[in-house]
């Protein structure tokens, strides 16, 4: 027997239903794979790299991340176990069991690129669309996590339709369930439906100041269902979304200015060159200020104990202490210039006048 013949009949030689060529074409395409992935992935990473350093676009940088996140050393033996069982003849549990591993891996890690590219989505949608603030990244955090419980549901239905099982009957019955659900849920599904029209509408932001009704705070968390507000006394308000979006809302964040109106009394007393001096008087001791415009100061009525004037201006900016800083200079000035003047505030006071009477003869 020569060397070719016996290196055919060693070649030819069957173990457990496969020959000692298809262990070795088996053995040759595990090696082929395990070393070809890797190797693959090193220079698709490094191709974008270099790319990346070229565009302004952080995609390039997105897929490199993917990459070296997902695809590992545990991906390249799968594959490679895969691939290279399909030469061998294996019992048909075994050979289904290693095609339904492989479809879970495939499935789990397109899962994962896919959610990579969805919220990289989002992400640049919101940056285009709406303006960085704490309510839009809550809102991105709570959208994506519902898109990847879409995600992996679909997932689950592929890996499950893959097993042989059949998933006609149970989407039917997640439909009828779904329904059921809904109708249970109305109010909670309102909540997130009115958190979504919160989050695109922004009537509001975390960090306004807000009234609603005859409560007021600041708010400081917008969720799916609810949203918190701490209000001046410290305690914190609880408001359903759809409360809130069917409410009339002030938002004193966005006020631009301040519009104040102020009353000033003066005694009955004072001349009528005093009375025509004061809105005069007033008027220049608002301009002095550098944060106010000044709008009209009149002679308004004839009080019970005092002549009235009203006074309105604006402090150009929305914020509270200022606008008390404002006035608190503003009294003080008028104060000043009226004590020069000789001009008295009126305070409530009551005449009461003695008619003497004549005794009768």
């Amino acid at each position: 027997m020569n060397l070719t013949t016996l290196r055919q009949e060693l070649l030819a030689t069957e173990y457990f239903g496969n020959t000692t060529w298809d262990y070795a074409v088996a053995v040759a395409v595990f090696l082929a794979v395990f070393t070809t992935l890797p190797i693959l992935k090193a220079i698709i990473t490094k191709n974008l790299q270099l790319l990346s350093k070229k565009t302004k676009t952080g995609f390039d940088d997105l897929l490199v991340n993917l990459l070296r996140k997902f695809v590992g050393p545990f991906v390249y033996l799968w594959a490679a176990i895969y691939f290279g069982t399909l030469w061998l003849t294996l019992p048909e549990n075994l050979a289904q069991l290693l095609h339904t591993l492989f479809v879970i891996l495939v499935t789990f890690k397109s899962v994962q690129l896919l959610q990579g590219f969805v919220v990289y989505g989002v992400q640049q949608w919101t940056k285009w669309r709406l303006e960085e603030d704490p309510t839009s990244a809550a809102m991105i955090k709570n959208m994506t996590i519902v898109i990847r419980l879409v995600i992996w549901a679909a997932a689950v239905l592929f890996i499950l339709d893959n097993l042989g099982i059949n998933i006609t009957a149970a989407v039917a019955g997640l439909g009828v369930g779904g329904v059921a659900v809904a109708l249970a849920a109305q109010a909670v599904l309102g909540d997130a439906f009115s958190s979504f029209a919160i989050f695109m509408d922004k009537p509001f932001q975390v960090g306004d100041f807000i009234i609603v009704g005859d409560l007021m705070g600041t708010v400081e968390h917008v969720g799916f269902k609810t949203t918190r507000i701490r209000s001046l006394g410290g305690e914190q308000l609880v408001f359903s979304n759809s409360d809130l979006t069917s409410s009339r809302i002030k938002n004193y964040k966005r006020m631009r200015e301040r519009r104040v109106v102020f009353s000033v009394g003066v005694i009955y007393q004072t001349s009528v060159e005093q009375v025509k001096a004061i809105p005069k008087t007033i008027e220049s001791v608002i301009k002095e200020h550098k944060t106010t415009r000044f709008d009209r100061a009149h002679f308004q009525s004839f009080g019970d104990f005092a002549l009235i004037f009203e006074v309105v201006y604006y402090v150009l900016s929305p914020d509270y202490n200022t606008y008390m800083d404002t006035q608190q200079f503003i009294n003080v000035r008028i104060m000043e210039e009226f004590a020069k003047a000789k001009i008295e505030f009126a305070y409530p006071t009551q005449l009461v006048y003695h008619t003497k009477v004549s005794e009768p003869a």
